[in-house]
């Protein structure tokens, strides 16, 4: 297609089949793939690659990176050869670890995430597979059915009862119905004859040549848009956050300590080696490494749990869910429906309607449970008839007609809503119509859908029913549905209600039936709001009522989305648990959106998470991941604010009164990379129970009030250690340097398995990833002062006595954090947040 070329739904099918070079037998997977290096992959923008050397290139630019380098180099070139080689090699083995770490977990994030990328069905070698939607090349024959995202923009060549919804492309909010055929108009809007991508497949199936891909597409990245987030997710915006705070407190300290250095008249080249090297030393510049790694460990866990993770940082958000909406089938219930009944106008048992709606579901049927039940039931109830014409499933007004032709003539069949059906039946009084409304409230208390079926012959050419062709039925009577609750359904929601999670249940489906299933779940509800209530009442009466009715029936689909919002205004934490094509807008509107294997692509596109079981015990078993993942997280920044903290305000009060600095630069930069390499096993740490027994949330002025107590006690220690050196000992400037590294390093790193937990250290080990990185960290820095390679450091090994009080100083540190850190831990419920994701579709 070049631009000058008029639009493609203006022109005939032959002539771009010879343009293109396709036929309508499909491409052969040889000539698919040359197609995909020709075009390139159908997306909006290629996947961005980050090779090992760009991406420790970028970590060498950061600010401070770039200012150790340069001090490093600066250092060699007046003569400290030693002290600058020993800066640049810490920073380049601290910017290779980290881009280690950091490429391995994004590596196994991107496997996860592919394991679950939406799918296209395309026509290959005579057959029509399964592709990744990347992998659609113009030429194909793609099939999409009703829950499908449009891969491509596309000309029909044969469609049945198709309609799509155009609404993130076009604005237009109802359906457009689709079909093959020539169109001379040049607007879009007009183009009925043409697929659009990113557009939803609402109704019906259709059969279309591939003509644009990727960025040649009419919308451009519109379809990428329902996969994205518009801003940063809440767990991003607390990491910004507290990286603010951290960088507001390095900078104040070393613009404090820089200016005292220089009026104390010290050399300025050893005055701004130390003060940059507080700076790393303050500075969580492992925080970004752990947080990947964390989380990307937690997917891989999760992975195992039958949860597939699509965005990172929502692993977060489960864990902080206060309440869990869900459709009732196939969650709560088994979703093998099976027709249950088949009842006339008196009750009385029928085949009559059930061999009706079995016509109906075989000749224009959705692929739904209710059809599949019906069909199942009455197998050879369609030979000798064919579809002459249907009017697809109005979601609005739940109703769905056929025309079928059969040996006598063609006949008009009606399915749907009870209410909805009778409306159109004349041969019915009200009080036959209010004696089977009667029938279909004594099926729902015993835990039955049911639906009714009624027909009438049709006269004249068969055409697409209209509303008004729906009048005049004679009612065939009632088929009733059995989806009884799983056997897991009641376990899982205790467990979710133990872990604070409070459920409610969201269904299209009869009230009576919502409620019924509610008590045997073990939901304790005396009210069910339907989707009329909802109607009639205002926002601010919706967010009322939500705080006290956990289950809904008759919904539409915007009145899901209604109830996610009213949630979030009252203060939730909402996730949505959906698989349908109406479930999408509430699962972008939720804080974290749950979806299943095989639900709608739509559906699974919109998103944060696939459950490959749709189960509430999946979600259980993924809420308790989350917080282990989260309480991990939680763990590095505590070390953080209790030990860099301290012992970067212990150097930055030293160099103001000691004669000489107490740890020079290098001595500072091995500290701080001995500290990271020590907390490398922190993803892999194990997390006790209580940590994961309720909702979870960044609390920053926890966090502030943990730093606030635990630093400054380090730091105590600190200049205890100071004064006792200085005044006790009377040691040189060597062994002064020496022994506070000493006892820095085994504070800062034994004090790991004090906070780590909530419980006693002896009684909560550690795992043994954490351990190995922490004790060989602790080993290396407490040998390497009394080696060869100590001397490059100037390091020179104290006196006996020396140690022996070391030893005492860090062991009463430990005591004392030990019956602090009780008091510091948070356990305040969750506190909720008052704003969902609002991503964009």
């Amino acid at each position: 297609m070049t631009q000058d070329s008029p639009p493609f739904w203006t022109r005939t099918a032959a002539a771009l089949f010879a343009e293109l070079g396709a036929t309508p037998s499909g491409l052969a997977a040889i000539a698919a793939s040359a197609r995909l290096t020709r075009y390139g992959p159908n997306s909006d923008s290629a996947e961005a690659r980050t090779g090992p050397a760009r991406a420790m290139a970028r970590r060498l630019l950061e600010p401070l990176s770039l200012i150790l380098l340069a001090a490093g180099l600066v250092s060699a070139a007046t003569g400290d050869a030693v002290g600058g080689s020993i800066i640049v090699v810490i920073l380049g083995f601290s910017v290779l670890l980290d881009t280690y770490q950091e490429g391995q977990a994004v590596h196994a994030a991107a496997i996860l995430r592919r394991s679950v990328a939406v799918s296209a069905r395309v026509l290959r070698d005579g057959a029509f597979v399964a592709v990744a939607v990347e992998g659609v090349v113009p030429g194909d024959i793609v099939e999409v059915r009703a829950g499908d995202i449009i891969p491509a923009d596309a000309l029909i060549l044969d469609s049945t009862a198709f309609t799509a919804n155009e609404a993130a492309l076009t604005g237009e909010p109802y359906p457009v119905d689709k079909r093959a055929g020539i169109v001379t108009a040049t607007s879009a809007a007009e183009a009925s004859n043409a697929l659009f991508r990113g557009a939803i497949a609402q109704t019906g199936t259709a059969t279309a040549l591939v003509v644009g891909t990727g960025r040649a597409t009419l919308f451009g990245s519109a379809a990428a848009a329902l996969a994205t987030d518009a801003a940063p997710s809440p767990f991003e915006r607390d990491l910004h956050a507290y990286g603010l705070l951290t960088t507001r407190l390095t900078l104040a300290l070393v613009v404090v300590v820089l200016t005292a250095s220089i009026f104390l008249g010290r050399p300025l080249l050893q005055s701004l080696l130390f003060a940059v090297a507080l700076a790393v030393g303050l500075t969580p510049e492992l925080l970004p490494m752990i947080t990947t790694v964390t989380l990307s460990r937690g997917a891989m866990r999760m992975a195992k749990r039958k949860v597939i993770v699509k965005r990172l940082a929502s692993i977060h958000d489960l864990g902080a869910m206060t309440i869990l909406c869900t459709d009732k089938t196939g969650t709560l219930t088994s979703a093998q429906i099976t027709l249950a009944r088949s009842i006339d106008r008196t009750g009385r048992d029928d085949p009559e309607a059930a061999r009706l709606g079995a016509i109906a579901a075989t000749l224009g049927g959705d692929r739904g449970a209710l059809d599949t039940a019906l069909v199942t039931a009455s197998p050879g109830a369609a030979k000798g008839w064919v579809l002459a014409a249907q009017s697809v499933f109005d979601f609005d007004r739940r109703l769905g007609t056929v025309l079928a032709s059969g040996t006598d003539g063609i006949i008009l069949i009606t399915k749907g809503a009870p209410e909805a059906v009778l409306a159109g039946c004349a041969t019915l009084t009200d009080a036959d119509r209010a004696t089977v409304l009667a029938q279909v409230r004594t099926l729902a208390e015993q835990g039955l859908r049911a639906i009714a079926i009624a027909s009438r012959p049709w006269d004249g050419p068969a055409r697409p029913p209209t509303p008004q062709d729906e009048t005049n039925l004679v009612y065939a009577g009632l088929c009733a549905f059995a989806d009884p609750p799983k056997d897991t359904a009641p376990a899982a929601v205790a467990r979710l209600q133990a872990a604070g999670i409070r459920l409610k249940i969201l269904s299209g489906d009869d009230p009576v039936v919502v409620a019924r299933l509610a008590g045997l779940v073990g939901l304790a509800t005396s009210r069910v709001l339907s989707g009329a209530d909802i109607a009639r009442l205002s926002d601010d009466a919706l967010a009322v009522q939500v705080r006290e009715v956990d289950a809904y029936g008759r919904l539409a689909p915007d009145q899901k989305a209604r109830l996610v919002r009213a949630l979030q205004a009252d203060g939730a934490i909402v996730g949505y648990l959906g698989d349908g094509i109406n479930d999408a807008p509430a699962l972008k509107l939720a804080d974290i959106g749950l979806s299943v294997a095989g639900a709608a692509s739509v559906a699974q596109a919109s998103a944060d998470m696939i459950m490959l079981d749709s189960d509430l015990g999946v979600v259980a078993d993924g809420v308790e991941e989350g917080r282990r993942t989260f309480a991990n997280i939680l763990k590095y920044v505590r070390m953080g604010a209790s030990s860099n903290f301290g012992n970067m305000l212990s150097m930055a009060a030293a160099s103001l009164f000691l004669p000489f600095l107490p740890m020079l630069p290098t001595q500072i930069l091995l500290n701080n990379l001995l500290y990271d390499v020590s907390e490398i096993g922190i993803p892999f740490d194990g997390v006790r129970p209580e940590a994961v027994a309720r909702p979870q949330v960044w609390s920053m002025p926890a966090l502030i009030r943990f730093a606030a107590v635990m630093g400054p006690l380090s730091s105590a220690f600190d200049l205890l250690t100071f004064a006792g050196l200085s005044l006790i000992f009377h040691v040189a400037a060597p062994e002064f340097r020496t022994a506070w590294f000493l006892e820095s390093m085994a504070t800062q790193i034994l004090v790991i398995f004090v906070i780590r937990t909530n419980g006693r250290p002896w009684a909560d080990l550690p795992r043994p990833a954490l351990a190995l990185s922490s004790l060989g960290a602790l080993l290396v820095a407490m040998v390497l002062p009394f080696t060869p390679v100590g001397d490059w450091f100037g390091f020179v090994a104290p006196p006996l006595a020396v140690m022996a009080s070391l030893a005492g100083v860090t062991l009463a540190y430990l005591v004392l954090a030990e019956l602090l850190k009780t008091f510091l831990f948070d356990h305040r419920p969750a506190q909720p947040r008052r704003h969902g994701r609002g991503r964009a579709g």
